[in-house]
C-alpha cells in the first residue's frame, strides 16, 4: 500500500468519525427510526469511501455527505421491500408534556412524505437555505419552496390537530362513584 492510501483512509476515517453522529441524527429526522438511521448512515459512509479520492478535494465535503444521506433515505423509500414490513405498535409513554411535544412533532414529521419530510429537515434542521436544499435534492428551487410550504402546513394541521384532541379530553375524569 503507497503512503498516500494510508494518508487518505486516515483522513477518511477522521472524516467519517467526526460527521457520522450528525448523519445519524440526520438520518433519524428523516427516517424516524433508529435503526434505519443507522443503516442509512452506513450506507452513505460506504458511498463517501467509495467516493472519497474526489470527496476529499470537494469544495464541501459535508454537502455531498447529506446529499449522499437524503439520497438514500430516498431510495430506501422507494424501495418495494420497504412495504412488507411488519409495524407494530409502540408501548405508549408515560405523559411527560415536553415529551409529548417532541413525540407529537416526531410522529407528524413521520407521517410527512418522503421528499417533504427531506426538504423540511435540510430547510429546519439542517438549516439549509432554498438553494442549497435544490442542490441536496436535486431539483428546482419551485420545487423546494412547494414541497418545504406543503410540508409545513401539513406539520402545523397535524400539531393542531392533536393540540384540540388533548383539549377535549378531560384532564382528571370524573366517575359517577366519586362525585361530592
Amino acid at each position: 500500500m503507497r503512503e498516500t492510501d494510508t494518508d487518505e483512509d486516515e483522513e477518511f476515517a477522521e472524516f467519517a468519525a467526526s460527521r457520522a453522529p450528525w448523519l445519524r441524527r440526520t438520518a433519524y429526522l428523516l427516517s424516524g427510526d433508529w435503526h434505519t438511521a443507522d443503516d442509512l448512515t452506513q450506507t452513505a459512509i460506504t458511498s463517501l469511501y467509495l467516493h472519497w479520492p474526489r470527496v476529499r478535494r470537494m469544495e464541501n465535503p459535508d454537502g455531498y455527505a447529506r446529499t449522499t444521506l437524503v439520497n438514500a433515505f430516498l431510495a430506501e423509500r422507494r424501495s418495494p421491500w420497504r412495504r412488507v414490513l411488519l409495524r407494530f405498535e409502540k408501548e405508549p409513554l408515560s405523559p411527560v408534556t415536553d415529551l409529548d411535544a417532541i413525540l407529537d412533532l416526531r410522529q407528524a414529521l413521520a407521517a410527512l412524505p418522503p421528499r417533504q419530510r427531506a426538504t423540511v429537515v435540510l430547510r429546519y434542521y439542517c438549516d439549509l437555505g432554498v438553494e442549497q436544499t435544490a442542490e441536496a435534492l436535486n431539483c428546482s428551487l419551485g420545487t423546494v419552496k412547494s414541497q418545504t410550504a406543503r410540508g409545513l402546513e401539513a406539520l402545523r394541521r397535524a400539531l393542531e390537530l392533536r393540540h384540540h384532541h388533548d383539549r377535549q379530553q378531560p384532564l382528571h375524569p370524573v366517575t359517577e362513584g366519586n362525585r361530592t
